[in-house]
């Protein structure tokens, strides 16, 4: 699988962008703040969110399923350990395709079925409500 390309795939907005949209909207400020924290303090320019509904070893776990009333796990991560854990061979290409941090979140879907790159705006409100 090309993961270098981190574009959304169609396969997985019928199947999984519902239920990640659902919980999206619930986390979405605290996954903004955490983006903006592992940029602010110089651990790397491309954040990442690994989500999976069951236990993985992909970053740190950032948001619990059970504790939020979710259907997925959030990490944290960064395209650093992507390319450590020979996730990822081709980094430049993919900070080519990465979308602004500020607007967008980069989740890592991790399912049996599917695994790739999502990028899921910021709502709007949220977004102003940070920057007022």
């Amino acid at each position: 699988m090309d993961r270098t390309n981190p574009g959304n795939d169609p396969e997985l907005n019928g199947k999984y962008l519902g239920t990640i949209s659902q919980d999206f909207v619930k986390i979405a400020e605290t996954l903004k703040d955490a983006s903006y924290q592992i940029r602010k303090r110089g651990f790397s320019d491309f954040p990442m969110f690994p989500i999976c509904k069951t236990d993985q070893v992909i970053g740190e776990l950032l948001i619990d399923k059970k504790g939020a009333n979710l259907e997925w796990n959030y990490f944290a991560s960064y395209l650093d350990e992507f390319v450590q854990r020979k996730l990822m061979d081709k980094p430049e290409e993919f900070k080519v395709t990465y979308k602004d941090p500020d607007e967008f979140c980069c989740l890592f879907v991790i399912d049996k079925e599917f695994t790739n790159f999502l990028f899921i705006p910021y709502p709007e409100d949220q977004w102003e409500q940070l920057n007022s």
